[in-house]
C-alpha cells in the first residue's frame, strides 16, 4: 500500500468522516485512526473545524486516516448537549468570530451574546457582533433596542456593526472584514448566517443547490459546521445556529476577568478575592450602580457564577 503522510486542515466533519484541506489545495476524506479516541478527552469531538492535522493516504482512493492533531492557537467550546461532564468544541485555529445578532425572528438576548463574547475573551479571539436584519429595525421600539445594543458594546470597546442580509453595503463592509483571516460565523438559527455568506461571496451561493458526494447532502447546509474557502483571500466557518451558549470548564474567579469593564476595575477592590456580589469596597457593584457598566452585563456575570458554582458544587 502507497501510504503518504501530511498536513492538512480539518474544513468538513460528519460522523465518522473528515474532510481535509490539504497544503497543496486538494480535498481528501479521512477516517480517525482509533487511538486518537482514547486519550481521555472530554470533548465530544476530538477533531474539529479548523484543526490543523497529520494524516495518511493512499493515493489510489484519495482517502486517509488521521494520525494527529496539532497543537491549536485557540478555540471556542460550549457545553455538550445532555453531557454536562463534556464539551464540543464549534472550531480552533481561529483569527476571529462574528456573531450575527438580530433583534427579532429570532430575537438574541443580551445574556446570549455576552456568554459568547466571554467565551472568545478566554482565549484572545477578537470578535464583531453583526446586528443583522436591520432593514426590519420598523418601530421606534426596535430602533430603541438597536441603539441599546450599540451603546452597551461600543462602550466596551466591541466592534458591532448594522446589517442587512440583502443589500450591497452590507456585503462589502463584511467582505472587507473576512478578507484574508479565518473567521467563524456564530447566532441563532434564522438570524442570517447562510444569506450573508452567499451575499459577500456568490460563488459560494451556487454551490448551495449542488449534491454532495461526500454526506449526499447540499454543499452548503448548516447541518454540520464546515469551513469554506472565499473566493477573495480567507476562509468563513459556518456551524449550526444553537439556542443556548452554556460556558464550560471556567473557574469562578476567572468569570469577571473575561469582561473587560469589569477587567479593568478589579484592582480597586478592597479585597483581593472579591467576588463582586456581597462585599464591601467593591468596584464593580460601584460601576454598576454609577452605571458605568451596563446593569445587563453584570446580571450576566451574576448567572455565570450561579451555574458555576452549581456545576463545580463549590
Amino acid at each position: 500500500m502507497d501510504l503518504t503522510e501530511s498536513i492538512g486542515t480539518v474544513i468538513r466533519t460528519t460522523g465518522s468522516w473528515y474532510r481535509i484541506l490539504t497544503l497543496e489545495g486538494r480535498v481528501i476524506d479521512c477516517t480517525l485512526r482509533g487511538k486518537i479516541r482514547l486519550k481521555g478527552l472530554k470533548s465530544t469531538n476530538p477533531i474539529a473545524i479548523g484543526d490543523r492535522v497529520t494524516y495518511q493516504w493512499e493515493k489510489k482512493d484519495e482517502s486517509g486516516q488521521i494520525i494527529s492533531i496539532l497543537p491549536r492557537k485557540n478555540y471556542i467550546l460550549r457545553k455538550a448537549v445532555k453531557l454536562s461532564s463534556q464539551f464540543h468544541i464549534l472550531c480552533a485555529n481561529i483569527d476571529q468570530a462574528l456573531l450575527i445578532a438580530t433583534l427579532e425572528d429570532p430575537f438574541t438576548p443580551l445574556g446570549f451574546i455576552d456568554r459568547f463574547l466571554v467565551s472568545c475573551e478566554a482565549f484572545h479571539i477578537p470578535v464583531v457582533i453583526l446586528l443583522n436584519k436591520a432593514d426590519k429595525l420598523n418601530t421606534d421600539k426596535l430602533k430603541d433596542k438597536a441603539a441599546d445594543y450599540l451603546s452597551i458594546y461600543r462602550n466596551i470597546g466591541y466592534k458591532i456593526e448594522l446589517t442587512s442580509g440583502f443589500t450591497a453595503v452590507s456585503a462589502e463592509k463584511i467582505r472587507n472584514l473576512l478578507q484574508g483571516k479565518t473567521s467563524f460565523l456564530g447566532g441563532h438559527s434564522g438570524v442570517g448566517k447562510s444569506t450573508l455568506i452567499n451575499l459577500v461571496d456568490p460563488d459560494l451561493q451556487l454551490k448551495t443547490g449542488e449534491i454532495s458526494n461526500f454526506s449526499g447532502k447540499g454543499k452548503h447546509t448548516t447541518t454540520f459546521a464546515e469551513m469554506f474557502p472565499l473566493s477573495f483571500g480567507g476562509f468563513v466557518i459556518d456551524a449550526p445556529g444553537f439556542k443556548e451558549m452554556e460556558l464550560f470548564d471556567f473557574q469562578r474567579n476567572e468569570i469577571s476577568h473575561y469582561f473587560p469593564e469589569m477587567r479593568d476595575r478589579i484592582s480597586y477592590c478592597k479585597f483581593n478575592d472579591c467576588t463582586h456580589t456581597e462585599e464591601p469596597g467593591c468596584a464593580i457593584k460601584e460601576a454598576v450602580e454609577s452605571g458605568e457598566i451596563a446593569e445587563s452585563r453584570y446580571h450576566t456575570y451574576l448567572g455565570m457564577l450561579t451555574e458555576n458554582l452549581l456545576n463545580n458544587k463549590i
